[in-house]
């Protein structure tokens, strides 16, 4: 599926005259201006998955920021939006199928990711930090102290109920009882994965910024079927920066090389990020012979 067409940078000239305008000295750095420029990006043709690649930057990251902010995608982390960025988006332009895009819609970036990541450690660590004061509690219920407890007032249910449990449980099952269990026992990268796999939603359009961060080459695989998948399938579109090889590889994926001037549309197997791992692996081939 292709919601979004066609997007449009202003060019040198608008740049110049945006400049002039305003009696900037276009000399100096007025992000987002004077970035993609640089490689005379200046339009982007959609395919239902479309690929920036290029060094770091190139401006593949600023580009998805752009293109988020003028359709007012849905995000979770704020970014390193200027002053200029509302001026910069009232000189693009786009053609879309419709209008607004799919509410589903969003730009997920590895902002996202670790922020999600960090907020699932920081509810672990606390619920680790809490187990203690359980334990504590645990052991002073069952010493000598509450033996021969009994309530004299309501206010004093509270601590006849934990007695009860106290006395009726081992320590691993009062814990247990006690506080919630971990959110989750999976590393980092499944986290990474899950978090794709949950905000991406049938039939909408998706922005994503170096999907690739913490996953390993096997999640990446995995990705990269879930996005064919997804676009094949469930009427999604992915707009994708990344130097993934495994995201590069992407079956009828349109790829922008903002590595050269200007950038142009390349085969994955003609860019020199995948190049490099080639002759990576073909300088160190005797080492996989048995």
């Amino acid at each position: 599926m292709i919601y979004l067409e066609k997007f449009v940078f202003p060019g040198s000239d608008d740049e110049f005259n945006f400049f002039n305008n305003y009696h900037l000295n276009c000399h100096k750095s007025y992000y987002p201006f004077q970035i993609l420029t640089k490689h005379n990006f200046t339009q982007i043709d959609f395919e239902p998955v479309t690929i920036l690649c290029g060094s770091n930057g190139c401006g593949k990251s600023t580009a998805l920021n752009i293109i988020a902010e003028k359709l007012g995608l849905s995000r979770d982390s704020t970014y390193s939006r200027t002053d200029f960025f509302p001026k910069y988006t009232a000189l693009c332009s786009y053609v879309s199928k419709i209008y607004p895009m799919p509410k589903q819609s969003r730009i997920i970036t590895s902002d996202d990711v670790f922020d999600c990541m960090f907020n699932l450690r920081n509810i672990n660590q606390n619920i680790d930090s809490s187990r203690k004061q359980v334990f504590d509690e645990y052991f002073s219920l069952k010493s000598e102290k509450y033996s021969d407890f009994t309530m004299k007032s309501l206010e004093e249910y509270d601590t006849l109920k934990k007695l009860t449990r106290a006395r009726k449980s081992t320590l691993s099952t009062y814990t247990r009882n006690s506080l919630p269990p971990n959110l989750t026992e999976r590393s980092n990268g499944e986290n990474a994965f899950l978090y794709f796999t949950e905000k991406i939603k049938e039939g909408g359009l998706y922005l994503l910024d170096e999907p690739e961060n913490s996953l390993s080459a096997k999640l990446q695989e995995e990705l990269a079927k879930f996005i064919e998948d997804s676009a094949r399938f469930y009427g999604c579109q992915f707009i994708i920066s990344t130097h993934s090889p495994f995201l590069l590889a992407l079956k009828g994926a349109r790829i922008y090389d903002l590595d050269a001037v200007p950038a142009r549309v390349r085969r994955w197997s003609e860019l020199e990020n995948v190049r490099v791992y080639r002759d990576f692996f073909e300088k160190h081939r005797d080492a996989f012979k048995a």
